[in-house]
């Protein structure tokens, strides 16, 4: 039997040591980002995500083995565990298997099977389903069996009973069950229909008259039928050949030739199949399809909140937040560079042009009076019009005056002001301005103030309520943990939710060292933050080269430069003819040709690192204080603003994507309503799904197909062959 270590490596095609590396050391307690980042010698430069599923992996296989034990243990105090059936649970490879081969030795409830024992029908089910040449006519041996004390009045109450008995047996065969879950996964469809003759039109509709083979089914399909059938819009069931699954569990159970018992075991099968395997066998089926589904849509998820939270900043402007609303009306917030507030206001540009001039006036003045230069506005509820007011107000300013706006996601912002943790940070603000507050920060940061809130509000995933909660909730917590920790965070400056997220740290000591910099002043060194309560030795180690310290002495606390490689660092400057004063001047513009000329083999062993650390040592003292998000593509600021009736099919557009999903894109081309870009539209060759292509962030550019402005829906290509057919 292979070990876990070797089962890992061969799935993820690592080496055996370097998984076992990680292994060792997610044991003793170290992060993930802390491994992948300053581990990189011991695991041959795995990065974070191969770092997670390899955890996950380990996790599920360390439950196998604890499953497999358990079985072992039951069976054996049973006195039932034979030497071919312990290897047969040790060799299987998931927890289905181990489930089958456990499955006759379970517990039971009372069935007709565990009733017909009861009337002591066993021996004649066991003489019967051996099929034996020498067994006699079933009939004339039921009729030892008749005993009107045990209720057993005839012999085709016996003969049922010891059908029910062997039909249970059938049903409870690991070898049966195996082949015929292979079976449905290849040649079952999985079908749905209205669950009503006359179901209207409704968001369901694809699937009124649906089939589709279960090994083809998409997941957002699955989802979508779920929910259809949870609402009880839909009937849903999978659609299998009986003749074919038939054969398969005869050819595991009726020997041949036929003997006097042979019809009788065929038609134990048959009662077996339809009462007690089919059913079983689709409940597996479907909740494999769901189980798959929602790894598949939670991954996807996954998969968009990154790029979303790796969104480039708008650093160091004042910037105003508008959060749309009709009967509310517009919330205002103005925050400076740093994201403090500096105004609040309430504004009414939908109660009417006299309304709309009176907030241009207002805004005008907030905007001369502070100096904004850029305006957020929330993508929801009257989002069109407040952008319409937005550009005549810009437009008021005149050419030079500076000022942009954008759209900004304001997924979970209410979320977010109703919270306890806005409402701590802003106790006297109203619930709503709070969240005019939290889209203008989510401007100029939008990592800082994201992590505010949880991941599954944010609005970039597919049926996101529908998945297992533990599941999603551990999936989106580490892409925001990985995400806070590749850019790092200014332990002066930054939020307890914030620091929360940093490796190694918990809510606890995030929120100790915001209150020890409160009480003592900032952090002037990283060694200083061992001295917050509760931070120990461990905890540092985990932390430190994910926190900045601006106001450090020494420039490489304001590095992802770990401290244990400080000295590694400084031997690399003095070998390569650099000082610090050269870090802070940016002058290592030469560093990596001195590398090279050296040696970076030799240089890294006369400072006691390896080649990856060295790397990452000197990509740190070339850009001190860097922050990769700023390697990435600006937001799309605006000064005009398109309407729905504006777009014309063949107009070239340049657009933002807001959400990935298994279909296709949808895309922010500044019209209010985004457009869809279907999947057969997003490249000029067959792509399995549009995450090939592009993510959530990524500025592209898109022409339109089709408006339908009835609808409010849009529909785009990236395809600039489509659009030559379609203009």
């Amino acid at each position: 039997m292979p070990t876990i270590a070797q089962t890992l490596a061969k799935e993820l095609g690592k080496s055996e040591e370097h998984v076992q590396n990680v292994i060792t050391l997610l044991d003793e307690g170290n992060t993930v980002p802390f491994i992948a980042r300053y581990r990189k010698e011991m695991h041959g430069t795995m990065d974070d995500q191969t770092i997670r599923t390899l955890a996950d992996r380990l996790q599920y296989l360390r439950n196998l083995e604890a499953r497999k034990a358990e079985v072992k243990n039951s069976i054996e105090t049973q006195g039932k565990l034979t030497e071919e059936l312990a290897a047969a649970i040790d060799n299987a490879v998931t927890l289905a298997e181990v489930e089958d081969l456990y499955r006759p030795y379970k517990q039971k409830r009372r069935t007709r099977a565990t009733i017909a024992k009861e009337k002591g029908l066993e021996p004649l089910a066991e003489l019967l389903f051996k099929q034996e040449s020498t067994c006699p006519v079933p009939e004339e041996e039921a009729i030892k069996y008749v005993d009107p004390e045990k209720k057993v009045e005839t012999v085709e109450a016996a003969l049922a009973g010891a059908s029910d008995i062997i039909a249970e047996w059938i049903s409870d065969d690991a070898e049966v069950r195996k082949h015929l879950r292979a079976l449905f996964v290849q040649c079952a469809d999985v079908v749905s229909c209205a669950a009503k003759k006359n179901p209207g039109d409704s968001v369901y509709r694809n699937y009124y008259t649906f089939v589709s083979p279960v090994c083809k089914v998409q997941g957002h399909q699955v989802l979508a039928f779920n929910r259809g059938e949870r609402e009880e819009v839909l009937k849903v069931g999978i659609d299998m050949n009986r003749d074919a699954a038939l054969n398969v569990v005869k050819r595991y159970t009726v020997k041949r030739p036929k003997g006097n018992a042979t019809a009788f075991v065929e038609s134990a099968a048959e009662d077996a199949y339809d009462r007690l395997i089919f059913p079983s066998v689709e409940r597996e089926i479907r909740s494999m399809l769901t189980d798959s589904a929602c790894e598949g849509a939670i991954g996807q998820f996954a998969l968009n909140l990154k790029p979303l939270l790796m969104q480039p900043p708008v650093k160091g402007f004042v910037t105003m937040g508008l959060d749309p609303g009709y009967r509310m009306g517009c919330k205002v917030a103005v925050v400076d560079g740093t994201g403090k507030v500096l105004d609040t206001t309430v504004v009414y540009p939908t109660f009417g042009d006299r309304k709309k001039q009176e907030c241009i006036e207002i805004l005008t003045r907030l905007i001369k009076r502070h100096k904004v230069q850029h305006i957020a506005i929330g993508n929801g509820t009257a989002s069109r019009e407040t952008e319409q007011m937005t550009v005549e107000l810009i437009g008021g300013l005149g050419h030079g005056s500076g000022v942009s706006y954008a759209i900004v996601n304001e997924a979970g912002a209410s979320v977010y002001s109703a919270s306890p943790l806005a409402a701590k940070e802003f106790p006297d603000f109203d619930v709503n301005l709070r969240s005019a507050v939290s889209i203008a920060r989510r401007l100029q940061d939008p990592l800082a103030e994201l992590v505010k809130i949880d991941p599954k509000s944010i609005g970039v995933g597919q049926y996101q309520h529908d998945m297992p909660e533990k599941r999603l909730s551990e999936t989106l917590g580490g892409v925001v943990e990985d995400c806070v920790n590749a850019v790092g965070v200014d332990v002066n400056t930054a939020s307890a939710p914030l620091l929360a997220r940093v490796s190694g740290l918990n809510a606890g000591v995030a929120s100790n060292i915001v209150k020890y910099r409160e009480e003592n002043g900032a952090f002037t060194s990283r060694r200083q933050i061992i001295k917050v309560p509760k931070l120990g030795e461990k905890a540092f180690e985990q932390c430190a080269g994910f926190l900045r310290v601006p106001e450090s002495k020494n420039v490489l606390d304001n590095t992802a430069v770990h401290p244990e490689s400080y000295e590694a660092a400084k031997k690399l400057l003095d070998l390569c003819g650099y000082t610090e004063k050269d870090v802070r001047a940016g002058n290592l513009t030469e560093l990596r040709a001195r590398m090279k000329a050296y040696g970076e083999a030799k240089l890294a062993k006369e400072c006691g690192v390896g080649v990856p650390t060295l790397n990452d040592v000197a990509t740190e003292l070339m850009k001190p204080g860097r922050d990769p998000r700023d390697e990435l593509p600006a937001p799309v600021l605006r000064t005009d603003v398109l309407e729905i009736k504006d777009l014309k099919p063949g107009m070239e557009l340049k657009g933002t994507v807001r959400n990935v999903i298994d279909f296709g894109a949808f895309v922010d081309i500044g019209v209010h309503q985004d457009g869809l870009v279907h999947i057969s539209q997003i490249a000029d060759r067959y792509i399995r799904h549009p995450s090939e292509v592009v993510a959530v962030g990524d500025i592209v550019t898109v022409w339109v197909l089709e408006v339908d402005e009835r609808k409010n829906r849009i529909s785009l290509t990236m395809r600039k062959d489509k659009v030559k057919k379609n203009a």
